[in-house]
């Protein structure tokens, strides 16, 4: 049994159903979040969940297997710098291999954080626009 497949037992039968894959999206207000959880949902039938700043976030990588991680470039809760927890990821040896993309309109910001070994990310403003369903497929498609 691999992260991603697991058996229901229908019946008499055995069925092996994908289970989806797992995006954390940290610092996003609700409103971005609610676009970030339809775009994952909809376009790849990933389980979104939510965090706010660092420590929850970390929190939830140690606790459990997540495919990608979006930080949004200001947090929602102080408006602090969400490329604060990309470094914290990346500068974790049990974390460091979790990709993390950083939300950002701003080209200098999504060059510093593929400068600290994140992804390119995308900005709100590209939100449904088929370029990031294309940058995120690597993540959460199949």
């Amino acid at each position: 049994m691999t992260r991603y497949h697991y058996f229901l037992q229908l019946g008499k039968g055995k069925r092996n159903v994908e289970m989806s894959k797992v995006l954390l999206d940290c610092g996003n207000c609700p409103p971005d979040f609610e676009s970030m959880k339809r775009l994952a949902q909809q376009a790849f039938h990933a389980e979104v969940i939510q965090t706010n700043e660092l420590d929850d976030t970390l929190s939830v990588l140690r606790e459990r297997n997540v495919d990608l991680v979006t930080i949004n470039r200001k947090l929602d809760c102080d408006y602090s710098d969400g490329i604060k927890v990309a470094e914290a990821i990346k500068a974790d040896p049990e974390l460091s291999h979790v990709p993390v993309m950083l939300i950002t309109n701003f080209k200098e910001h999504q060059d510093a954080a593929v400068k600290i070994g994140c992804e390119r990310g995308f900005g709100k403003l590209d939100m449904a626009a088929p370029s990031t369903r294309d940058l995120l497929q690597p993540f959460l498609g199949d």
